[in-house]
């Protein structure tokens, strides 16, 4: 065994003692944590991937429907009475320097 073998070997043996730890089970341990590891980054990866392709494919054959001119700027004509209302408060609530410029529905 190197010395930086040996090393975390008496570390482990400090820090748990009683227990019977070998560099063989040790090298064992970061082998079977970089598969792990591995493992869990190509699954992610993967469905970044994958969701990339969904989003692409989604947009491609079926867009979003957009709506005609005519129905877009379709204004209702709001009451005199609500848009004075909606006047008189943002007047209160601005100490008169506030504006309305466009009230619209929604």
């Amino acid at each position: 065994m190197n010395q930086f073998g040996d090393a975390i070997v008496r570390v482990v043996a400090y820090l748990l003692p009683g227990s019977d730890i070998t560099m063989n089970q040790f090298g064992d341990a970061i082998v079977l944590m970089a598969v792990g590891m591995s493992t869990v980054f190509s699954v992610l990866v993967l469905v970044i991937l994958t969701g990339k392709l969904l989003i692409f494919m989604v947009n491609k054959y079926a867009p979003e429907e957009e709506q005609p001119e005519a129905k877009r700027n379709n204004t209702s004509v709001i009451n005199p009475s609500v848009a004075n209302a909606i006047m008189s408060a943002v007047n209160t609530i601005t100490g008169g320097k506030g504006k309305v410029e466009k009230i619209e529905k929604l």
